[in-house]
């Protein structure tokens, strides 16, 4: 299904478009991408699973040039770690969801990374240049990596017969949840 429908903005009220697409992911679910962008800048991109799911957490190792292309669906409630670089992608206010591949998740980490190098430093300078390094080094299967996403919604996954499904507890606390993978 592809399907534009106008609506007003949210941020100015001008009316906008919104773009509605559906995409099959096999092995994973029929997906709902979302999209729009209003001549005032305001932007909207999320991606929602048609189907219920409980609250997961996704576990892949990257070992090979080939793990790079599994697919990452990540929702808005969606974090993503990489442990061995200290890489953690939470979720914010203004967070997307989106629809990649484990390369286009270091990719995304590099950028940002080079953007915060603008306002590094000392320490930090070398800190960040050495993990540049590390996520080139991993982008050529130089060095192997973990992939976590934890998603209170279910509506992340990594699409590959390596990644690893668990389900997640999830208790309330005064400042959101906490979800820790159930053992």
């Amino acid at each position: 299904m592809h399907q534009i429908v106008p609506g007003p903005c949210p941020d100015c009220g001008k009316e906008m478009n919104y773009i509605y697409d559906t995409e099959n992911i096999p092995y994973f679910s029929e997906i709902l991408l979302i999209s729009g962008v209003c001549s005032c800048g305001f932007k909207v991109v999320d991606t929602s699973v048609l189907q219920d799911h409980e609250p997961s957490c996704w576990e892949m190792r990257v070992e090979t040039q080939a793990d790079l292309n599994a697919r990452v669906v990540r929702s808005m409630q969606g974090e993503i770690d990489i442990p061995e670089f200290g890489i953690n992608i939470r979720p914010g206010p203004s967070c997307f969801g989106f629809v990649s591949n484990i390369e286009g998740i270091l990719d995304r980490a590099r950028d940002a990374i080079r953007t915060a190098l603008f306002s590094c430093e000392g320490d930090e300078i070398h800190q960040a240049t050495q993990l540049l390094a590390d996520i080139e080094k991993a982008r050529n299967s130089e060095i192997t990596f973990t992939v976590i996403i934890t998603d209170p919604s279910g509506n992340s996954g990594i699409v590959s017969s390596k990644a690893k499904k668990t389900k997640l507890d999830i208790e309330p606390e005064a400042d959101g949840y906490a979800v820790k993978p159930l053992t």
